[in-house]
């Protein structure tokens, strides 16, 4: 999203050049108040301002005045050090932390976006995961781990249908063609909302997390009756820690590339190109 925004769109979202980029972090304490140095950790990205009412909730993903998340604003992980708040930091325990890394949005996000109809996907109910990439693929885990829903994997590269059966899902497609109670949309374009507008039951979901900047038109029943529409941002801080938990239980466990600092713009670049299945991952040093 950032490597192709224009500049005068990423001041518009007070974001400014030169920015140290990556968004999700984890690495060891180094000096803190509250955690120990050596303590392994994952960074929350959604910071707030910790006063409001979302914040004190645990729910910073949707702090009235939010500030710059790092990597996307403020600096990020792709540096030596990072400073950060205390509070945005959860230990790992002996998760490797280029694995627990994705878990900081790639696992978080779709987290976040099951909880939300989650009480929805019970026996013989279908599940539609549009988009199987660096945040779909742990959808499709979340899922199976969580709930007895039917899980279909939808994506137009092969190599991503395929890492999305490795993942566990009972069948996959390169098309939205089957019909669903809940639909997560992990890419947005007006193609996929309006095939998810086409295939969703009745009293269904429709879970917009793809920024493709589509848009869905609801009325009284349209795209069916008695159907949810909701769009959803990253996490909040309590789900960051039950994802954690569902990785050290090795329910869910992150596809990962390693890259050196030195190849951190050549993975963009494969990102950019839809070269990667997964998650790209920088390691600083080893």
């Amino acid at each position: 999203m950032l490597l192709d925004m224009p500049r005068g769109m990423l001041a518009r979202n007070g974001i400014r050049l030169p920015l140290t980029l990556g968004h999700e972090a984890a690495g060891t304490v180094i000096a803190g108040t509250t955690l120990a140095p050596g303590t392994a950790v994952v960074l929350y990205g959604a910071w707030g301002c910790g006063t409001c009412r979302s914040c004190l909730a645990g729910r910073d993903n949707y702090c009235a005045t939010p500030a710059q998340p790092p990597g996307l604003g403020s600096p990020g992980g792709l540096a030596e050090y990072l400073v950060a708040d205390e509070r945005y930091l959860l230990p790992i325990g002996d998760l490797d932390p280029v694995l627990a890394a994705p878990l900081a949005d790639a696992a978080l996000t779709p987290y976040h976006a099951i909880a939300l109809v989650r009480q929805e996907l019970t026996e013989g109910s279908t599940a539609l995961v549009v988009g199987v990439g660096g945040l779909g693929h742990l959808a499709v885990q979340i899922l199976r781990a969580l709930t007895p829903a039917e899980v279909i994997a939808v994506d137009t590269e092969p190599a991503a249908r395929e890492l999305a059966m490795t993942m566990g899902a009972h069948r996959t497609s390169a098309t939205v063609t089957d019909r669903a109670d809940v639909i997560i949309d992990f890419v947005g374009t007006q193609e996929t909302l309006d095939a998810a507008a086409a295939v969703v039951r009745s009293a269904g979901h429709i879970v917009i997390v793809g920024i493709g900047r589509g848009a869905l038109s609801v009325g009284y029943d349209s795209p069916a009756r008695g159907v949810s529409v909701s769009t959803t941002y990253w996490g909040t801080r309590p789900e960051l820690r039950e994802v954690i938990e569902l990785a050290q239980a090795r329910r869910i466990t992150t596809s990962v590339e390693n890259f050196t600092m030195d190849e951190a713009v050549a993975a963009y670049g494969r990102l950019r190109e839809r070269r990667l299945t997964g998650r790209a991952v920088v390691v600083p040093h080893r």
